[in-house]
């Protein structure tokens, strides 16, 4: 009180110095975020208390589990593959293909046209069928290998594990602090970490390298699923890092936020996998790539813990350490925190495409879209082949209005257009923000794809998911058309890293991870 009483009494001498000094206040408010706010040592104590205390005297103790992807995630989650277990295609009486489950747009409809696009473009026999030999049978799984002093000491951090033949994942599932306890426990028994978050990695980034001799540990970030805090201020969440994309977009809504960051894993990737892969969204147009939305970073390594000393958007002192984080592929260390930047749910969206007579006067259109900067939120375009796919996509019309419709485009185009069926070639459109700029980006986009081909709007964003199952990433970008691949390198690129960075940029990352990791403790053996 005497501090306050003396600082207003000086403000009141020195106006000047007291609005330097609120001004000072807030400032370091915006750098340092709101750290008050993260889980502290002691609340990661209680929490891992409170859930001990329900646990059985012969099971490891289990916090609740929260998000989409729980503890036990082949219960839900397909083992051998991406998605849920309730969600698979299959072929009904009538023999079309179905998607079952509930979970989707296209769940429960018929698909009556793909089974004989299936036959005539890839042709394969529907009749041979064969019985699925994948399968998980924890008798047949070979014994792990377990450091036992390891394990005596990770019983008593109390730390949720698991070693069943199905699982065998070593969970920090609390926060921050647990990490660092695993990774140090890890560093002292000479231990191999592969972190896991969402599990979407196609390029083999998650399996265990077959020469691996030591233990490994899973360390499953799936339950690090909150958000620890929003700047309303600066537009900014604090989030840790097993919080998926849909989960993320979900708790942001309810506050009237988003972070327009939608990969096609949107579903199950995590804000740590993300950021470890430098991943790509298809609203980039608008909101970036992740290193556009990263603001801080927290990652646990066996140096110890890297994170900036602000939440500064920029810093000008010496290479940004970000970089040497957004896509190292777990190969440096655990992240663990991030902070976003975060925007206002977006007050309209509008959904269209563009069809031309081929897939050259796509490219064209999309770069003339390029040059005059007014790409929409997301633009894809898709060749031939890929529309015939996504035509067979289509679900069962039942509305007779829809079907004249669709009819009717498809005459337009065909005959009154003169496209052929078998050249033509879509761009798929995705339009958002302030409605009155909406309309009028759109009608600029719509002007520009009128000398190339012919634009439409979709009826609804079903229609949009419909063709964007089937489409490959484009952006516009720098007046070119660049194809990108949202995935890391992991093991199934690697051998084109070197080529692709320079020998001596490849050397640069060799070293980084020869001081960070020397034991290589982040042995999963991606990028290097």
């Amino acid at each position: 009180m005497a501090e306050a009483a003396g600082e207003a009494g000086s403000s009141e001498r020195d106006p000047d110095a007291g609005r330097a000094r609120r001004r000072l206040r807030v400032l370091s408010g915006h750098l340092l975020g709101r750290p008050q706010e993260a889980p502290s040592t002691n609340e990661c104590k209680a929490r891992r208390a409170a859930s001990a205390a329900g646990a059985s005297p012969a099971a490891t103790p289990a916090a609740p589990e929260s998000g989409t992807i729980p503890k036990k995630r082949q219960e839900v989650m397909k083992w051998n593959g991406w998605g849920y277990n309730d969600s698979k295609f299959f072929f009904n009486k009538k023999g079309q293909v179905e998607l079952t489950g509930k979970r989707y747009p296209l769940s429960g409809l018929a698909l009556p046209t793909l089974k004989d696009w299936i036959q005539k473009t890839l042709g394969v026999n529907m009749e041979h069928k064969t019985t699925s030999k994948a399968s998980l049978n924890p008798s047949e799984v070979p014994p792990s290998i377990v450091n036992e002093d390891f394990l005596q000491e990770l019983k008593e951090t109390r730390i949720s594990y698991s070693q069943e033949a199905d699982d065998r994942v070593f969970r920090a599932h609390v926060c921050h602090d647990d990490v660092v306890k695993i990774v140090n426990l890890a560093c002292k028994y000479n231990l191999c970490i592969i972190p896991i978050g969402g599990g979407t990695s196609v390029s083999y980034g998650l399996m265990c390298p077959a020469d691996e001799t030591r233990t490994i540990i899973s360390l499953d970030t799936s339950q690090m699923n909150r958000i620890l805090w929003v700047d309303e201020n600066n537009l900014t969440a604090h989030v840790e890092a097993g919080l998926t994309g849909q989960e993320l977009e979900r708790q942001l809504k309810e506050s009237g936020y988003c972070t327009g960051h939608e990969p096609d894993s949107l579903e199950f990737s995590t804000v740590g996998g993300w950021i470890a892969t430098r991943a790509s969204g298809m609203k980039k147009n608008i909101y970036g790539n992740i290193e556009d939305l990263v603001v801080h970073i927290k990652m646990v390594t066996p140096r110890g813990v890297i994170e900036k000393s602000s939440q500064g958007p920029r810093m000008s002192t010496g290479p940004d350490i970000h970089h040497f984080i957004m896509g190292s592929e777990g190969t440096l260390g655990v992240i663990t925190e991030a902070t976003i930047k975060i925007r206002p749910i977006p007050e309209y969206q509008k959904y269209g495409s563009v069809a031309f007579p081929n897939f050259e006067q796509g490219v064209a259109c999309l770069r003339e879209i390029a040059k005059q900067r007014c790409a929409p939120a997301s633009i894809r375009l898709m060749d031939n082949q890929q529309f015939q796919f996504g035509h067979a996509l289509k679900p069962q019309v039942s509305s007779i209005f829809t079907s004249f419709l669709d009819g009717l485009k498809k005459f337009y185009i065909t005959k009154f257009k003169g496209f052929d069926p078998n050249q033509l070639s879509v761009a798929t459109l995705l339009f958002e923000g302030d409605r009155e700029k909406v309309l009028q980006h759109e009608k600029q986009v719509y002007d520009i794809a009128a000398k190339f081909g012919y634009g439409f709007e979709f009826i609804a964003k079903r229609k949009y998911a419909e063709v964007v199952l089937a489409s490959y990433r484009l952006y516009v970008s720098a007046g070119c058309i660049k194809f990108i691949v949202i995935y890391e390198m992991g093991k199934l690129r690697k051998q084109w890293l070197k080529e692709s960075i320079s020998d001596v940029g490849f050397g640069m990352l060799k070293s980084v991870k020869e001081y960070v990791d020397p034991s290589n403790i982040f042995g999963n053996r991606n990028l290097l």
